[in-house]
């Protein structure tokens, strides 16, 4: 009897046990890793014995690469400090915020060091195509330098319009940066356009670029995105919010169009914050100083006495673990009245869900908007699995039927406001580099708080009666899907 495949066959079993051991221990390991996720892991590692290693090897971490995050580590320790009396004088005060209100931007500070500043103008542009034709006004009257980040660049008509802004902004002597994410601007890139930007002298950068996927997932996971999106005009203008550089149209996926979304216009020494978060992001992908950027004198603006207080939040996965999280929870759990949220993905943890269900329990007006119909059909599902409770706890939940609600909003008993690019999911809370800001201006929060109600207008209310009848095959498969979300 020939006993070496024998042997064989038991020398490869024992060795996959000691790695499926080793990755069981690493994942036990892993620091800022909540419970269910361990266990989560855990079992799928156990379950499937091939692919659930592998799974873990590829998405189990959050890990952009060794050399990438020494390289931006590097470019944070150049970056300058930006503390709060920068640029504060007689026409830029130092921010006005009640004491009851103070301690949400001492959160905010805690995350990305940036103090709350006085002094800015912003107002909610109208929509979509309204915020491109402000960019380029801007553009257009840029004197010095334009920089612009975004997710999702496409070649479409209001993508091109930037394209072209770009090109007259250069050619007049104007220094022009443009960063576009790799994976979700992958057809500007690809484009005509995007090489036709470089000849015509704009710096071009591809934030956390691909390369061969194969090789790529061996040092870090693809899937972690820039999902930021930053226009930093002459240092004193800035836009924020949830729309990216395309039609509302949305040709990529035209079954859900349009998207709606919200983003505002700030002038001020609030952009130089934005502008800090550009050079970071810029400098870690391009061998261009331009850390002192940030702290030079901005050009001479128009007086805003006092001006609204706003403050610049960028989370990431190089940033501390739970930051953006904390942020939301900390709003949340700051309503005394009211709390209007407007989100297209959420897919929280234990404590957001609790947060949400608690304000309405102590009797804030909670409210949240969806979309109705959600163009990650991973996400709806899975977001639909907390309706119930939420219901059941008496938050207002409403379904947005004019198409796909991208914005990004939370307005605070009509005084405070946070928007931006971050969803109140996991990706964004962990594996997104997200940028917000958060202002207290009970005007402009009435304006946005227009807007929302707006979304509530064409929106179809979800009662806890409709939940409940919801087929068990539908309970079990929203619930099935939501059960994988410490693992996805």
């Amino acid at each position: 009897m020939n006993e070496t495949p024998f042997l064989s066959a038991i020398s490869l079993t024992m060795l996959h046990v000691l790695i499926q051991l080793a990755l069981i221990v690493r994942v036990l390991l892993r620091p800022h890793r909540d419970p269910a996720s361990r266990i989560a892991w855990v079992v799928v590692i156990v379950a499937l014995p091939v692919l659930g290693m592998l799974a873990y090897l590829l998405l189990g971490e959050v890990n952009i690469g060794r050399r990438r995050i020494q390289r931006m580590r590097a470019v944070l320790a150049r970056m300058p400090d930006m503390p709060a009396a920068a640029g504060a004088d007689a026409r830029n005060p130092r921010p006005d915020i009640p004491e009851r209100h103070a301690h949400l931007f001492r959160v905010g500070r805690s995350i990305g060091g940036f103090e709350p500043i006085g002094g800015n103008s912003a107002r909610l542009l109208a929509d979509s195509n309204a915020v491109i034709d402000a960019m380029v006004a801007d553009i257009d009257a840029a004197r010095e330098h334009v920089h612009l980040l975004f997710y999702i660049w496409l070649p479409d008509n209001n993508g091109r319009q930037i394209v072209e802004a770009l090109k007259r902004a250069t050619a007049r002597g104007v220094t022009c940066r443009a960063m576009a994410d790799d994976l979700g601007s992958r057809l500007m890139i690809q484009s005509r356009h995007w090489q036709a930007m470089g000849a015509a002298g704009i710096r071009l950068a591809r934030a956390l670029p691909i390369g061969n996927p194969l090789l790529r997932a061996l040092t870090g996971r693809i899937d972690l995105r820039n999902h930021r999106k930053i226009v930093v005009i002459d240092g004193r203008i800035t836009y924020c919010g949830s729309q990216n550089c395309a039609d509302p149209e949305f040709r990529i996926k035209p079954k859900y169009a349009p998207w709606v979304d919200a983003m505002m216009r700030f002038e001020g020494p609030i952009a130089r914050q934005n502008q800090h978060l550009f050079a970071s992001d810029w400098m870690a992908h391009v061998d261009d100083d331009i850390a002192d950027l940030p702290r030079r004198p901005i050009p001479p603006i128009p007086s805003f006495p006092p001006g609204l207080p706003a403050q610049v939040i960028g989370t990431g996965p190089t940033v501390r673990y739970s930051a953006m999280p904390e942020m939301f929870e900390s709003l949340i759990y700051s309503a005394r009245h009211e709390l209007l949220i407007t989100t297209p993905y959420y897919v929280p943890d234990d404590s957001m869900q609790l947060a949400l269900c608690a304000s309405a329990r102590r009797g804030v007006a909670t409210t949240v908007v969806f979309p109705a119909r959600n163009d990650s059909w991973i996400v709806g599902a899975a977001s639909r699995s907390y309706y119930g409770d939420l219901l059941a706890a008496g938050v207002r939940i409403f379904e947005y039927v004019g198409g796909l609600l991208h914005t990004k909003s939370l307005t605070l008993d009509g005084e405070v406001m946070l928007i931006g690019s971050a969803n109140m999911d996991r990706r964004s809370f962990e594996l997104n580099y997200e940028n917000n800001i958060l202002l207290y201006d009970p005007a402009l929060t009435a304006d946005m708080r227009r807007r929302q109600q707006e979304y509530i207008a064409r929106s179809r209310p979800v009662t806890l009666n409709e939940v409940a009848a919801w087929p068990m095959k539908r309970r079990l498969w929203n619930n099935t899907i939501a059960m994988l979300g410490p693992v996805l």
